[in-house]
């Protein structure tokens, strides 16, 4: 199919018939014979797929992205390959925030932030079909060496995935550099603190106002995110017949899960009877709309409101220790107490995550819990409903083909992957916090 000659000065030069007609001479230069015989060898194949309309094998494609520059753009000249894309890191991520035109605000924020540490690294005009594997384990060091937390690190690399991901679905590279590429996050249970009734009682107290009562109300004994769904819920919303209310949620509105009914929970509810009496005639939400929401769901999405730093007053005013993330973990503490009472898949539609996500980012184990569990042991051992020195074999046990599951084991029924209320992936809010 092709035939490789050389002139006197021993320059090589490759002739084939192109798979428009046209016969087609390559010149390759002073290059040694056995390696002509290579490119020789390629071009065949390369011929063959073309004339087949089959695509070139692995082999093939993996020496495709080996030659130089030059020797590929002959190739394209010839129509046996399709020319280099020459797309950079920075035209990447402009490509594919551009896709994605119904990304909320904070994620832009943060893909903004991982677009900043790629071009920091590699540089804006980096072609991206020259970073590889091992360069995408250097863009993991880079960010180590930040002295990023591992979440965000973890974080970062995702959202690196991610672009290049769409870079292979663009056909601008053939695969994904960070395929393979991870970091782990930090241990949950190091930012996680149960807040107890009695710490709330406490935190209630010292709060300036019916509003900042209603807030932490809310995210402790109703469980809803705050500033988002917090700010976001409206007079309109609470059925005081049924003792529910409808809670929107801008977080995972995009996922189809916008909205989500919540009991009036007996803790909650005299809140709620407060905050409904001190309603202005007019008012729509329930924590008056003209006080913080503005700010909160800004430009930037909800992550513009500065709630913390009257919340970090009220908690000295308690007398309390400031424990972390201090709106997340009033929502978790409230979880953890409804899991202790309900099955876990009701808690989790009520809350507005999954059940994989609730065992590991909110449901806590409390002193209680032990307390009550070796309560639980000691009333055993003392009131033994078997005889100890009996020990069956299996054949004498009692045998069901049905086993009947006492309604609290409920949950070992469930498939944790399954998705309950909301997608994504929780703490690591894209755009709220709590």
């Amino acid at each position: 199919m092709a035939s490789l000659n050389a002139d006197k000065a021993g320059n090589r030069r490759l002739q084939f018939r192109a798979p428009n007609g046209k016969r087609v001479t390559l010149y390759l230069g002073r290059l040694p014979l056995r390696k002509a015989e290579i490119v020789k060898s390629y071009v065949e194949r390369l011929l063959l797929a073309a004339v087949s309309g089959d695509n070139v094998d692995t082999d093939t494609a993996s020496w495709l992205t080996r030659i130089t520059d030059e020797l590929h753009e002959k190739l394209a000249s010839c129509g046996l390959v399709k020319p280099r894309d020459e797309t950079t890191v920075g035209r990447l991520v402009a490509d594919f925030i551009a896709a994605n035109p119904h990304a909320k605000p904070a994620t832009l924020v943060v893909w903004r932030h991982t677009k900043r540490n790629l071009v920091a690294h590699f540089g804006k005009g980096r072609q991206l079909r020259t970073i590889g594997a091992p360069d995408a384990e250097g863009f993991r060091q880079y960010l180590v060496d930040q002295k990023l937390a591992g979440t965000t690190v973890m974080k970062r690399l995702q959202f690196a995935r991610q672009f290049f991901t769409h870079a292979v679905r663009r056909e601008w590279i053939d695969r994904n550099p960070f395929e393979n590429v991870s970091h782990k996050g930090g241990n949950p249970a190091d930012k996680q603190r149960y807040i107890s009734e009695a710490d709330t009682k406490l935190l209630v107290d010292a709060a300036p106002n019916w509003v900042w009562r209603t807030m932490i109300a809310l995210s402790r004994f109703g469980g809803l995110r705050c500033p988002s769904e917090v700010l976001s819920l409206r007079l309109a919303d609470l059925n005081w017949q049924r003792g529910s209310m409808t809670v929107i949620s801008p977080k995972t509105e995009g996922h189809g899960q916008g909205r989500r009914v919540v009991p009036m929970f007996a803790r909650l509810r005299p809140y709620l009877e407060e905050a409904w009496q001190m309603a202005k005639e007019g008012q729509v939400n329930v924590i008056p709309e003209s006080l913080y929401l503005p700010a909160a769901n800004g430009p930037r999405g909800w992550n513009g409101c500065n709630l913390r730093t009257t919340f970090q007053k009220i908690v000295a005013r308690a007398g309390l220790e400031e424990w972390p993330r201090l709106w997340h973990n009033l929502r978790a503490s409230c979880e953890s107490d409804l899991a202790r009472e309900y099955p876990i898949a009701t808690v989790c539609k009520w809350i507005g995550n999954t059940v994989t996500i609730a065992a590991r980012h909110y449901i806590q184990v409390t002193d209680a819990d032990f307390d009550r569990a070796c309560a639980a042991t000691d009333e055993a051992t003392q009131n033994p409903t078997y005889t100890a020195h009996v020990r069956p074999g299996i054949d004498s046990l009692p045998k069901s083909k049905d086993p009947v599951f006492a309604e609290k084991n409920e949950v070992l029924l469930l498939d944790t992957n399954t998705l309950v209320e909301a997608a994504g992936i929780e703490p690591a809010s894209r755009d709220v916090s709590g």
